[in-house]
């Protein structure tokens, strides 16, 4: 069995291949936004009920994440994100043959579950690939891969109304099944860690230490924001602007796709020596007054659609601050770290959507901005608590 990276050069090619899964995951999360208008008129549904489908994905990371690092912990990050690669594309699969609304909706709570698997194990595998090399530039990599896994989807446009939802649903479960033999391919023969069966000890010790509930709390008022405002933006440009979901589409994949200069940009600047805490309270105020001014009907299109851009970017901070923080007090349980982490994040991206397409059902498009401004306000107070743990000597 060969060590997880042979000894010379960074392994950015395996850390690509491991990245790669996150983002294919990733367009299963941002198909929904850009099918929704197909999928109101396919299957005569409101908007509140569609919003559980954005919703939807995230159910059993919000419920599960932490169990899942512990799973990864135990049995070893590889066979986590090849499962989790597997589940997503035959739920996608299920879907797409049936075409109705209850089977499509119990999919998505399997790929929530494939979703989950493959985010939280995909950091223990890039880790277990660096073999003790320098972090940083990998993992800034990697926090890329849900603004590029959704601007991908959201350039499928032509393809959603070429082959309809369930063929677009078809065509998704097949590059995931796909990428999932060719990942198992590559990664073959890695030699991965499987932590020894003390779980319950290093739970309790993460249960005492308030920074994991800190940054749990962060990373779902981010993810909160980002989907109440990118999960909508198809639909909000099209009752605005009057377009196609091709057109919409683009121009959401272009707002997202200026996350992934963000999340690089992170990494840059904590190399640097700017402190994530600090960088944190300055992304989030960005973020409130950016996403506000979106949803506000004042705004001609054209200023919203540029405040959603810098939306992006100001986002794309957040990530490889709060992975920076939470590697810095995982010790060696980064499963389960990141099993925090990524149930706060699925907890926002749970009622981020639902909370967002509630206050437009009963209020209209403004209410969006009190939901983002008072989340990214509150986010802003909780950094004051956040502190870097020092390396050790």
């Amino acid at each position: 069995m060969r060590p997880a990276a042979a000894a010379g050069g960074y392994p950015w090619a395996l850390v690509g291949w491991v990245a790669g899964a996150g983002i294919v995951s990733a367009c299963q999360v941002g198909k929904v936004p850009l099918a929704l208008p197909v999928l109101r008129d396919a299957l005569g549904l409101a908007l509140s009920d569609l919003s559980w489908l954005l919703s939807g994905i995230a159910l059993v990371g919000a419920l599960f994440g932490i169990a899942a690092g512990l799973v990864v912990d135990r049995l070893g990050p590889r066979r986590l994100v090849l499962a989790g690669l597997l589940v997503q594309g035959l739920a996608g699969a299920a879907a797409a043959l049936d075409g109705g609304f209850p089977l499509l909706l119990a999919s998505r709570l399997l790929e929530g579950l494939g979703f989950v698997a493959v985010v939280v194990a995909a950091p223990a595998l890039i880790h277990a690939v660096l073999a003790g090399r320098e972090p940083g530039p990998a993992f800034a990599v990697w926090a890329t891969f849900m603004p590029a896994g959704i601007t991908l989807v959201s350039l499928g446009g032509p393809l959603l109304e070429a082959s309809g939802w369930r063929g677009f649903w078809g065509l998704n479960a097949l590059a995931l099944l796909v990428y999932a033999g060719a990942l198992a391919l590559r990664s073959r023969g890695l030699a991965m860690p499987v932590a020894a069966r003390s779980e319950g000890g290093e739970l309790g010790a993460l249960l005492k230490s308030a920074m994991p509930w800190l940054l749990g709390l962060l990373f779902a008022a981010f993810c909160a924001c980002y989907f109440a405002v990118f999960g909508f933006l198809p639909t909000l440009l099209g009752a605005r602007w009057g377009l196609g979901v091709s057109a919409t589409g683009a121009l959401t994949g272009l707002a997202v796709a200026v996350g992934a200069a963000g999340n690089l940009a992170a990494g840059a600047l904590l190399a640097r020596g700017l402190a994530a805490p600090r960088l944190l309270a300055l992304a989030f105020a960005g973020l409130g007054l950016s996403g506000a001014g979106i949803f506000a009907g004042a705004l001609p299109p054209g200023a919203a659609f540029a405040l959603a851009v810098l939306f992006s970017a100001l986002g794309g901070l957040i990530p490889p601050a709060l992975f920076t923080l939470a590697a810095q007090h995982a010790r060696e349980r980064m499963g389960t770290m990141q099993g925090w982490l990524m149930q706060g994040n699925n907890l926002g991206l749970l009622l981020g959507p639902l909370v967002a397409g509630a206050l437009v059902a009963r209020l209209g498009w403004w209410a969006v901005s009190l939901l983002v401004a008072g989340l990214a306000a509150a986010s802003v107070v909780a950094t004051g608590w956040l502190r870097p743990r020092p390396a050790p000597t």
